[in-house]
């Protein structure tokens, strides 16, 4: 059952157009790979997706409701979870404080992230602004984990840290694709890290989708072709 998706969308900041053709499916379950260069549009849908940015046109369902006139808050108790780029903690609030900030009933408690995350237990009294860059991620995916999303987007969760603290990442991901089911769109550049967990990949080129398949049609040709440098 498809959950979420954008058909034709186009969108701009202000008289600055940065979608002009985006299409993009997620089903129930599925894991998909959304990449392409900097600066070709994966951010911006994103944004249009949690409705933090309105279409100009096209079409945006999720569990089969219309996104578009959604406020980013409804969106979010739909079902919409986001990981944020530069992962956001509240700098000033504790790994716990920030757990419970946006959290709604459902199986992800904060026993069920921290189990995920063994390290947020342990620093659950520590201020955000203390953590280090990986357990500041960790703790920005417990976060919208904690909102219970059937839907969870994570913007370059990887990005900058530790080769080690990477690998509790995506084990991290590993471990929601495989025992909970729950739907993931992940925008990251490590394509081999990606194999291992995404079902499928929209590849994006000056905000129009160039290629969509499964992850292993994902040829050497291609990815030298849109995501080369």
């Amino acid at each position: 059952m498809t959950l979420l998706s954008l058909r034709q969308i186009t969108a701009s900041y202000g008289a600055s157009q940065a979608l002009f053709d985006v299409n993009l499916s997620v089903s129930e379950g599925e894991v998909v790979a959304l990449m392409g260069r900097n600066g070709m549009g994966k951010s911006t849908t994103v944004k249009v997706i949690c409705r933090l940015l309105r279409q100009s046109g096209g079409t945006a369902t999720f569990a089969g409701r219309d996104l578009s006139g959604m406020p980013a808050h409804r969106a979010a108790r739909a079902g919409i979870g986001l990981v944020p780029e530069g992962r956001r903690c509240f700098a000033s609030l504790t790994v716990r404080e920030n757990l419970i900030a946006a959290a709604r009933p459902g199986p992800w408690d904060m026993a069920a992230v921290t189990r995920l995350f063994p390290r947020l237990a342990e620093r659950q009294d520590q201020i955000a602004a203390s953590l280090s860059g990986g357990e500041q991620q960790m703790l920005a995916i417990g976060r919208a984990l904690m909102t219970n999303p059937r839907l969870l987007i994570l913007d370059e969760a990887t990005e900058g840290l530790a080769p080690v603290v990477r690998q509790e990442i995506w084990a991290a991901l590993a471990r929601l694709k495989s025992e909970t089911g729950m739907a993931l769109l992940v925008i990251d550049k490590s394509i081999r890290e990606l194999a291992r967990v995404a079902d499928s990949a929209v590849i994006l080129e000056k905000g129009r989708s160039v290629w969509t398949g499964t992850f292993r049609a994902l040829t050497p040709e291609i990815t030298d072709t849109y995501l080369g440098v």
